[in-house]
């Protein structure tokens, strides 16, 4: 993975907005790596894993989620059937963000 700041300032233009409470929104962004395993994924698996990173935007975030050892920035993975997300949040000014880092096969994404 690749320097935080940098992947930050980086990111794709695919942004989501939610709203967590009265006055507050989490954005969701996507590295371009995610977006690329989602395009080439069929409708409805890339549908399915969408809903699952849309409900990490939830207080207390739902799915199977377990912090990662071993790296870099406090990520965590959400394991969507047999995809695993890779997944971080962090703050810009008074805005949340989730910063999807990566979007995987079970075997191959901790490579």
């Amino acid at each position: 993975m690749e320097n935080s700041a940098f992947m930050l300032k980086s990111m794709p233009t695919e942004l989501l907005k939610y709203r967590i409470a009265k006055g507050m929104h989490m954005e969701i962004r996507y590295s371009k790596d995610a977006i690329k395993f989602l395009k080439k994924l069929p409708q409805n698996s890339s549908t399915q894993i969408r809903q699952a990173i849309r409900k990490l935007t939830l207080n207390p975030p739902q799915g199977d989620i377990k912090n990662m050892k071993g790296v870099p920035y406090d990520s965590q993975r959400l394991r969507v059937g047999s995809w695993r997300v890779i997944f971080r949040y962090t703050t810009e000014d008074k805005l949340e963000i989730l910063l999807v880092l990566e979007i995987g096969n079970r075997g191959d994404i901790y490579k």
